[in-house]
């Protein structure tokens, strides 16, 4: 009961308050789970290790997550990078192809630190579940086409489709090798130099 006189709380205040609780609470189970399916694996752990460091009860993890698999969808989904990568047009420079693959490279940034736990879930579980395949075939696939998009916005002149594919496939690998590089602090490829040599490939 609201006391004579006192103002009681606001309906519309309330709902909000509610509203954004239950979004940090979402939040927090999906931060949890990001980091313990990376540090132990999808499988070995359960879902209410996800609930206790989320800080949540099982049962509210459940309303937003039904199955676990769905924890791991939601990730992928709302965490790493959708399609379209970049735009063509903030990196690729007419008459400029190394220059022009350095800049994608950069505007990617798949080696930043946010998205390294992520890519430890992804590489360890792809060979268990078709949502994660499919999520990185598909995440090539794009990285591809973008890739292509570019050199031919770059290049001064028509490429040849074939000759086009495989200085994109050459160019994405290297910029694949670098971001696991740096999700193992391993020895990084020179993705300057790659830029120069597919440029020079396909200017010959």
């Amino acid at each position: 009961m609201v006391p004579a006189g006192a103002v009681g709380p606001r309906p519309h205040r309330a709902r909000t308050y509610a509203h954004g609780e239950a979004t940090a609470a979402r939040t927090r189970i999906l931060d949890a789970a990001e980091q313990l399916f990376a540090e132990d694996g999808f499988d070995a752990t359960p879902t209410q290790r996800v609930a206790d460091r989320a800080g949540v009860a099982k049962g509210l993890l459940f309303y937003y997550f039904p199955k676990k698999l769905d924890l791991l969808r939601a990730l992928f989904a709302e965490r790493l990078p959708s399609h379209p990568l970049c735009s063509v047009g903030a990196v690729a420079v007419a008459g400029d192809v190394p220059g022009s693959l350095l800049r994608l490279a950069r505007e990617l940034d798949l080696g930043r630190r946010e998205s390294r736990v992520l890519r430890t879930i992804l590489f360890r579980e792809a060979n268990k579940y078709l949502e994660v395949r499919d999520y990185l075939q598909a995440l090539h696939a794009g990285l591809m086409d973008l890739t292509e998009r570019v050199l031919d916005a770059a290049s001064p002149c028509a490429l040849d489709r074939r000759r086009r594919h495989q200085a994109a496939d050459t160019y994405v690998a290297v910029l694949l090798h670098d971001a696991n590089s740096r999700r193992f602090d391993g020895p990084l490829p020179d993705v300057s130099a790659a830029a120069d040599v597919v440029a020079r490939a396909l200017a010959t």
